[in-house]
């Protein structure tokens, strides 16, 4: 009787990355944005509860209870937001699963990692540095490569998609809240020989 579980305790965090604010929105930076509001439709609850420094709800996916994040301190920041979610919950880095965009991949690509460096993405940065680690799981979605090499990064990631961009990009979102469903049902390792396209 003494020994029942904390049935409040949350199991993982799940970490979507994005900028607030509606000029951001349905940028290529804010595909993290999307899938998360892609899991709250699914759930048919809004996350618009404000902890931690981000809009939070939390979920039971897969059987597993699931912290589920948008970070509102900018992407740059992100880490902040992380590690208080983290501190609070002890949750430790394999069960952070972050959701980002990568403009290394094509557009809708879907990559599941173990661990590994921020390779460039500034919120991924910035977790790496508030956790002291960068052994933590990620989603990493597709939103294509800049056009050309002097076109600006900074530009091109906050950038809306266009056209068959958001037909594709609408439907790897759907795939991304899959992946995120088959992460935490059978595990990484099944997860990334399914979606690791």
């Amino acid at each position: 009787m003494f020994l029942k579980k904390d049935s409040s305790a949350v199991s993982w965090l799940l970490v979507c990355l994005g900028n607030p604010g509606d000029k951001y929105e349905n940028t290529r930076h804010n595909v993290g944005f999307m899938v998360a509001d892609e899991v709250a439709e699914r759930q048919n609850k809004p996350i618009q509860r404000l902890k931690f420094k981000a809009l939070t709800n939390i979920f039971t996916i897969s059987g597993e209870k699931v912290l589920v994040m948008k970070p509102i301190t900018y992407m740059n920041l992100s880490g902040e937001a992380v590690r208080l979610a983290a501190d609070f919950y002890k949750v430790p880095p394999e069960r952070i699963l972050v959701v980002s965009d990568d403009t290394a991949l094509p557009v809708g690509r879907l990559r599941i990692r173990l661990k590994g460096s921020a390779g460039g993405h500034n919120g991924l940065k910035s977790i790496i540095q508030h956790l002291g680690t960068d052994q933590f799981p990620r989603l990493r979605i597709g939103v294509g490569e800049k056009p050309h090499p002097d076109y600006d990064m900074a530009d091109w990631v906050l950038g809306k998609f266009q056209g068959e961009d958001k037909k594709t990009i609408d439907a790897a979102v759907k795939r991304a809240a899959d992946a995120v469903e088959c992460i935490l049902d059978q595990g990484l390792d099944r997860a990334m020989g399914k979606f690791n396209g």
